[in-house]
Formats: structure tokens, sequence, C-alpha cells
């Protein structure tokens, strides 16, 4: 299965609580934070939640 590499490139202050407690799920805590999860689509809905937030690469 594919997996996502999840990279915080923008800070949260003055973002939505919805947009921090994303990050939060996500295991993003500040910027420049990597995290790698599998392709679902749960994970891709929280992605597009935050797209202005973070960067996303495909790793195998």
């Amino acid at each position: 299965m594919a997996r996502l590499k999840i990279t915080q490139t923008k800070s949260y202050i003055g973002s939505k609580q919805n947009h921090r407690d994303t990050l939060r799920t996500l295991g993003l805590k500040r910027m420049h934070d990597v995290v790698v999860k599998e392709d679902r689509p749960e994970i891709r809905g929280m992605v597009r939640t935050v797209r202005h937030l973070v960067t996303v690469e495909e790793v195998d």
C-alpha cells in the first residue's frame, strides 16, 4: 500500500480550531514536522482540510 509523507510547512497560528485539531490528529506539532501515514481516504480527507498548511509526497 502507498504511503504519504506529510510535512507541515506553515504555522497554524491564526487558523481555525478545526485546522489545529486536524494537524494534531495527523501527528504534526510544529513547523517542519514530518509524518508518514498510510494512504487511506481518512488521511486524504484530513490532508484536504489543512492543505494550505502542509505539503504531501507519495512514498513507497
